[in-house]
This record gives C-alpha cells, structure tokens and sequence, in this order.
C-alpha cells in the first residue's frame, strides 16, 4: 500500500523532547515502513525517518526564529500533498482540520486523525467536510452532535521495549509531573496538591508562548529548587528516568484530554498515574490498578495514601497490551483497509499493486 503521512511541522518528526503527536507520526510511519507498506512522511526536512522524506521546510517550525507565519508553510506542504495525490493509495493527515478542503478535491481518500479538540471555530471546517473519514484517539473524545464519520477510534501506541522498567520509586520519594506548562494540563494543581501533602514535586515540560504569562504568574512563583523544581523541556530518556523515578505520576487535567500520551509513558515505566476524571483519562487508566481516577484536589490527595499498594509490574503489563505500538499500527492498517474499500465501493477508486498506477 502507497501511504502519505502529514505531520504537523512545528516540531521534528520525531520530537527531540515535547511533541505527542511527532511522536506518534514517527513511530507509526516506520512501522508501516517495516511492515512492507511504500511510504511518504511530509514532516520538517529535520525529521528521521525509514519513509521517504518530503518537505518544505529544513527544520521544526518552533525552532526557526526566521519563521514568522506558520501557515504558509502548512499550507506549501499541504499544497505538495495533494498535487501528488495519485502517487498514493490513501493519505493520512494528522494536522487538525487543515487538510479537509484539500482532500474534498482528489480522488485519493484522506483519512484525519483528531489529536486535538473541537473549538466553535474548527467546527465549522469539520462540519463542511464531516463525510470524510475520521479516526479518533479517544471515544471520549468524540463529539456525536457533529455527525462526524468515525472509522475508528485507535489509541495512540508506544514502543514499550524503548522505556526502561523501575520496579520500585528512588528514594528520597517524589511526584512528577510531565507535560506542556500550561492551565490545560493542569500544573498549578500540581504545585497545590504537593504543596498540601509536602509532597516533593519534579516538573518537567515546555512553555508556549501562549502560556508565558501563565507561568509567570502562576508556575514561577512556587518554584524553589527545593520542594518544587522544575526541569525544562525533557527528551525521551530524561522522561523515562525522570518518571520511572517517581512514586506517582500527577495528571490533573482541567480540559477534556483527547488522550495524554505521559499516562502511557509513565505506566511503562512502571509508575502510577494519579489524573483528573476527565476526557480519556477512564479509558487509558484501569483504576485503583495502574492509578486513580479523581474528582478534584481532595481526591488526589486521597490517592496518595494508597499509591503505594499498586503493582508496578501490572502498570506496565496494562500499556503492552492496550497501548503498544504494533496494537496502534493494526488499527491504522485495518482503517486504510476499510477506507480504500469503501471508497472502491462508492467510486470506482482502485488502489495501485506494487507500485502499479490507476
């Protein structure tokens, strides 16, 4: 099968430390590299990758000062996608809402994969094109009122071989902390819970511009190197170590997370996931068995008093079988399976074989 991978170009495919969704690209890209599948990743021209690389940028968008409008060059990348779009049997577009009125002009099918989540903006793209196929990461992620068309829902995969196990937290104890420095992720209910417990708390993560006033405001101030520290932006082993380390993983969310790729990395480091009762968390966390679901602050520090009864062996063994890369790469297959049939059905489309045009 001929396959299209648009990545999003703000960070390298894969990230060097922060980005969730390069990640994924990446790991899924090179699987369906090695499972025998013909693939084209159109990412930042920094990306490694077994696939075939395309793109109109040499390196992360985020990390180009010269860069000042971003969308010019998603809309060159999504411009050379479907100029080329008979070259592949089926694009998969990771990049929001942006590739749907491209994909509304070719025969190609185009399979979207949500990793965000609805904005009444945004809505009003999904709905001119909700006939499209659509693959969530989530069910909670979901929104049934927009009449979307569904293929799937695939959780996003780890490769679990790559993340060390800790079969028991370092001592002295601490919590940790991963991800963007930003209200959404909840890390000023972090500090709070720690700051009520005495827990020691480790934050690692980066700050978007976005979000610069909120850390200033509210991150900073707590911030002592002592009892709170915080890291910076971590790369994959200072994730792995930084998690693995940990007694609990803190995931107090306060938006409905479409699914949170750190509760899997921690959980296969064999380190419970404390995290608000919100969005993904019910489907990704078995609780009171890989960590706990909560309702508020109270809750978490609750849960604190119990952490120390899960088996770590069963967090990690809970991410094999549910989260795992080659459980992703199956569901994406069977999805461009079902897809490029449909569309055989209805249209007339006929996938190449090895390589062979229309």
């Amino acid at each position: 099968m001929r396959i299209a991978q648009i990545a999003p170009l703000a960070e390298r495919v894969p990230p060097t430390a922060y980005g969730g969704i390069e990640l994924v690209v990446g790991l899924l890209t090179d699987e369906l590299v090695k499972r025998g599948h013909e693939v084209t990743l159109f990412a930042s021209g920094d990306s490694i990758s077994l696939a075939k690389l395309v793109s109109v940028h040499p390196r992360a968008l985020r990390l180009d000062p010269d860069v000042k409008e971003h969308t010019i060059y998603e809309m060159l990348q999504l411009g050379l996608v479907y100029e080329r779009a008979e070259e592949f049997d089926i694009i998969h577009s990771h990049v929001c809402c942006s590739a749907l009125p491209y994909a509304n002009l070719v025969k190609t099918p185009t399979i979207h994969t949500l990793h965000g989540i609805f904005t009444p903006d945004n809505e009003k793209m999904f709905q001119y094109a909700k006939h499209q196929p659509f693959v969530s990461i989530s069910n909670a992620q979901r929104e049934m009122r927009l009449g979307l068309n569904y293929a799937a829902t695939v959780y996003n995969g780890i490769d679990v071989s790559s993340y060390k196990f800790y079969s028991q937290p370092d001592n002295p104890p601490y919590l940790a902390f991963l991800g963007r420095i930003s209200p959404e992720k909840g890390t000023h209910l972090a500090i709070a819970i720690a700051k009520r417990t005495g827990w020691h708390l480790k934050i690692a993560g980066k700050v978007d511009v976005v979000d610069q006033e909120y850390y200033e405001q509210e991150i900073q101030p707590h911030i002592d190197g002592k009892q709170i520290e915080y890291l910076g932006e971590a790369n994959h082993q200072q994730k792995n170590v930084l998690m693995g380390g940990a007694v609990a993983t803190l995931f107090p969310i306060t938006w409905r997370e479409p699914f949170g790729l750190v509760m899997v990395e921690s959980m296969a480091a064999g380190t419970p996931v404390i995290a608000m009762k919100l969005g993904s968390t019910v489907e990704v966390i078995s609780h009171g068995k890989t960590g706990f679901l909560c309702e508020n602050v109270d809750d978490f520090i609750t849960a604190l008093d119990k952490v120390a009864d899960i088996d770590r062996h069963e967090c990690r063994q809970h991410v094999e079988k549910h989260f795992s890369l080659q459980n992703m790469v199956d569901g994406y297959e069977a999805a461009y399976q079902q897809i490029i049939a449909e569309r055989f059905a209805n249209n007339g489309y006929v996938p190449s074989v090895a390589g062979v045009g229309y």
